[in-house]
């Protein structure tokens, strides 16, 4: 992965020398070790604090949609995950294609950092990963993990591969996904619906109301969002009662429906480590099993299943049972 970085920060240093970009977007070394965080760069001296490596889990299509209204040309770096975020908005008119310099590089899956603190680790002073192996330095000892002991859950289950790029860098390197990723969806619909009410109640009940979920989410790219509406009585940060608790999230899952790339962001974030990707990904099994396999962001041009009718379309009886 260190040959992959270096080769990232020449390609930066190139383009900015150039003048094909003034800017790029990345990832930058955090304090702690395991805090890397998006960063724009816009000098060649800035790239120093460049990073890319087992924590550079967040998704950069987002942070897109405002830099493509700047001035000038952007450089991205794009995960094959993000590729598929970047691909959607695209398809949403909230980037501007034309001001993007687009670089895929490869993704070997990226560490969870609460993995970390489980097993005693606070402060991270480098990292060396293989395709299914990743040592930990830390405490002056070296923690070594299998790749499937420690990644991201949506790592654990990617199969994505690289989209809409105008060149990539990769060593040819790439994981088998361990887990099926409805695996936690077909447990859940094996559940009562009073087993799966008290499971979400459960998770739900811990919500903060701190908002990382929505403001990190690539579909959730609203100026003035319904939450942050004063006049529509939930922009409290804190729950006026239970039902208020559930609104939030199943409100905002419904919102992105049809446009979730499965990128798992919101469950990244979150720090109550509430599994919210989970009830997006049970409206992707559906659209799949009512409309057909669709994956949101393969393509910069096709109408997703909820934005195109067609008379194949599953019938209200099919969804609901009978004669409705």
């Amino acid at each position: 992965m260190q040959r992959i970085e270096s080769m990232m920060i020449e390609k930066a240093k190139a383009l900015l020398s150039s003048g094909e970009v003034n800017r790029v977007l990345g990832w930058k070394k955090g304090e702690l070790g395991f805090d890397v965080e998006p960063c724009v760069f816009t000098s060649e001296d800035s790239l120093k604090d460049f990073v890319y490596n087992a924590f550079c889990g967040a998704n950069l299509s987002k942070y897109l949609v405002g830099e493509t209204k700047k001035e000038g040309k952007i450089l991205v770096f794009l995960k094959p995950c993000d590729s598929y975020s970047f691909n959607q908005l695209i398809k949403e008119h909230r980037i501007n294609k034309d001001n993007v310099y687009t670089v895929g590089v490869e993704c070997q899956g990226k560490v969870d950092n609460s993995k970390l603190k489980e097993n005693g680790i606070e402060i991270v002073d480098g990292v060396v990963e293989t395709v299914e192996e990743v040592t930990i330095k830390a405490n002056g000892k070296d923690y070594a993990f299998k790749k499937d002991e420690i990644v991201l859950g949506k790592c654990s289950v990617c199969e994505k591969k690289l989209l809409s790029y105008d060149e990539v860098i990769s060593i040819n390197e790439k994981r088998t996904p361990s887990i099926d990723r409805f695996e936690m969806v077909k447990k859940l619909e094996s559940m009562t619906a009073d087993e799966r009410y008290a499971f979400w109640k459960d998770q739900l009940s811990n919500c903060i109301r701190c908002n990382a979920c929505r403001n990190v989410c690539p579909a959730c790219t609203c100026t003035k969002c319904v939450f942050d509406n004063d006049n529509s009585g939930i922009a409290s940060k804190a729950n006026s009662d239970s039902f208020e608790e559930k609104m939030f999230h199943i409100i905002r899952a419904f919102h992105v429906a049809g446009r979730c790339t499965d990128c798992g962001e919101c469950s990244r974030v979150c720090p109550q480590h509430i599994p919210l990707h989970l009830l997006n990904r049970k409206f992707i099994s559906d659209i799949n099993r009512l409309y057909g396999e669709y994956q949101a962001g393969e393509d910069t041009e096709s109408k997703g299943p909820l934005t195109n009718f067609t008379k194949g379309d599953a019938e209200p009886s099919e969804v609901f049972g009978g004669n409705n």
